[in-house]
């Protein structure tokens, strides 16, 4: 599965980092010079942007031979990306295909981290990742967790149906009725608005998470939940809802996520692969003998 990424979104790239002439090469004449530049990991791992890179380097107008597939595993050492052209060229898209590679790498890898720990202790869990990227960067940020093998979480406001507590504050309740029972009682209407679509709503208690399910709603979200908690939080709504989907939300990463997997819920959701090194691709650089 791939985000989509224009060719005038990969030209902003290139543009960010060289809006003009590069100085350097001007300086010292070697623009017209031929050469090639070869990328490789230098740790074993996942590898995620490889297929962008070789866009980016393209549109220097370079010849790219491209060895490896976004989501692949290298050993450290091989190389999966070879570029060849000018020497203007060759310099103009060498950080930006690096740099863009190791972000991207370094998510893809916690990812990987994160699922197979959960799945250790519960084989059908999965990691979802959530719209929480760096401005400007989501595109690369989801599409590097699909390469570590999580799935997306919610990737905007207009794909599906979230209620949070900030939503229920303009939700008028009832007479001696909360917000959220007040909901629970129209349910039904609300669905009608919107057939194809499921509910999904963020509760921080046992409570809140019977009476959720109680209305019929689609999908569970426990948000910061211990793990004692949300073991009988699941337990409880298992019993009542069999059907039901339940998602651990807040504070989980790659350490506490056998943990909370063990606690028996479906989706693991989660922010922490977008926040940590990253990975270290090698380059190598050489001119064509003259």
């Amino acid at each position: 599965m791939h985000i989509f990424k224009s060719a005038s979104w990969i030209d902003s790239l290139l543009t960010d980092d060289c809006p003009g002439p590069d100085l350097t090469v001007e300086m010292l004449g070697i623009g017209p010079q031929s050469g090639a530049m070869r990328f490789s990991p230098r740790e074993d791992g996942i590898i995620s942007g490889v297929e962008e890179a070789e866009q980016l380097l393209t549109r220097c107008g370079l010849s790219v031979t491209r060895m490896a597939d976004n989501g692949n595993v290298l050993q450290a050492g091989q190389v999966f990306l070879d570029a060849r052209g000018r020497a203007a060229a060759l310099h103009k898209g060498w950080k930006a295909a690096q740099v863009l590679m190791e972000y991207m790498s370094g998510i893809a890898r916690r990812c990987a981290f994160m699922l197979e720990r959960a799945r250790a202790v519960r084989p059908g869990v999965q990691v979802a990742v959530t719209r929480k990227t760096f401005p400007g960067a989501k595109a690369l940020c989801l599409e590097a967790a699909l390469n570590g093998g999580a799935i997306i979480h919610r990737q905007n406001l207009s794909e599906s149906v979230l209620l949070f507590a900030q939503h229920l504050l303009f939700f008028p309740g009832g007479e001696n009725l909360s917000a959220l029972e007040a909901l629970a009682r129209q349910t039904r209407d609300l669905r009608a608005r919107m057939p194809e679509k499921n509910i999904a709503i963020e509760v921080d208690c046992l409570d809140d998470a019977l009476l959720a399910a109680g209305a019929g709603l689609d999908i569970i979200q426990c948000e910061k939940f211990s793990c004692q908690d949300l073991a009988a939080t699941v337990g409880a709504l298992k019993s009542a809802r069999p059907d039901i989907l339940i998602l651990a939300a807040g504070g989980i990463n790659g350490d506490n996520a056998a943990e909370y997997a063990a606690t028996g819920v479906d989706v693991l959701v989660t922010s922490w692969p977008y926040w940590g090194r990253p990975a270290d691709i090698q380059v190598v650089m050489e001119a064509d003998a003259r």
